[in-house]
C-alpha cells in the first residue's frame, strides 16, 4: 500500500500542470516572460495589441495613472492540435485560451461560404491568411470597480477584408475585441 501511494505521488509530481502549454520539450504558462515564450514556442502566427490605463485616486488631489500594454499571441500547431492564444500583460503571460484545430498551412483552409462567427482573429488568419485590408476604429471603455479607481480600456472594432479569389466580390469580416462577430460580401 505504501509503495502504491509513493508511485501515485511521483506521478503527480512528474505531471505537468493543467495550465501549462507544451512547446516541443519545454513548458510555458502564466508568469512566464514574453521572450521566454518566444524562445520556447517560436514566433506566433498573429499578434493583437492593446493597452489598458489604470487610474488610482481619480477623485483626490493626487492621481496616479499606469498604462499596461496587452498582447495576445496566436499559435498554430497543425491540423491535429488545437491552436492556442496566449495573453500577456506588460510582457508577462497571464492566461492561455484554447482555440479550434489548427491548419497545415496558413491561409490554405479558407471557405468564403463558411461562417467564422466566434472565431478569434488569429484563427481567421490561420484559415484565410493575412487580410488585403484592415481598418480599425476603437471605442474607449471605462470600468470603475471602486470610488477613485478607474480602468480605461478600448473596445477594438476592426474590419478585415479578404480577396478569396472570386472575380466579382471580396469578403469582409467584422471583429470586436479580437472575435469575428459578422461578415458580408463587398463588390470589387
Amino acid at each position: 500500500m505504501m509503495i502504491r501511494a509513493s508511485v501515485v505521488l511521483i506521478l503527480f509530481a512528474a505531471a505537468s500542470p493543467a495550465w501549462a502549454l507544451r512547446c516541443g520539450t519545454q513548458l510555458v504558462g502564466p508568469g512566464d516572460q514574453d521572450f521566454q515564450v518566444r524562445s520556447r514556442c517560436g514566433e506566433p502566427i498573429w499578434i493583437e495589441r492593446s493597452t489598458e490605463l489604470e487610474v488610482l485616486g481619480g477623485y483626490g488631489p493626487y492621481e496616479r495613472q499606469r498604462e499596461t500594454p496587452i498582447e495576445a499571441w496566436t499559435y498554430n500547431f497543425g491540423p491535429r492540435m488545437l491552436m492556442r492564444r496566449l495573453v500577456f500583460r506588460n510582457g508577462v503571460m497571464s492566461r492561455e485560451d484554447t482555440l479550434g484545430y489548427g491548419v497545415n498551412r496558413i491561409g490554405d483552409d479558407c471557405n468564403a461560404q463558411a461562417s467564422y462567427d466566434g472565431f478569434s482573429v488569429g484563427e481567421l488568419v490561420a484559415h484565410c491568411g493575412q487580410p488585403v485590408s484592415r481598418r480599425r476604429n476603437d471605442d474607449g471603455i471605462v470600468r470603475r470597480p471602486a470610488p477613485g479607481i478607474a480602468f480605461y480600456g478600448v473596445e477594438q472594432r476592426e474590419q478585415l477584408i479578404y480577396d478569396l479569389g472570386d472575380r466579382r466580390s471580396l469578403r469582409r469580416y467584422f471583429v470586436v475585441n479580437g472575435r469575428v462577430v459578422d461578415s458580408d460580401t463587398l463588390e470589387r
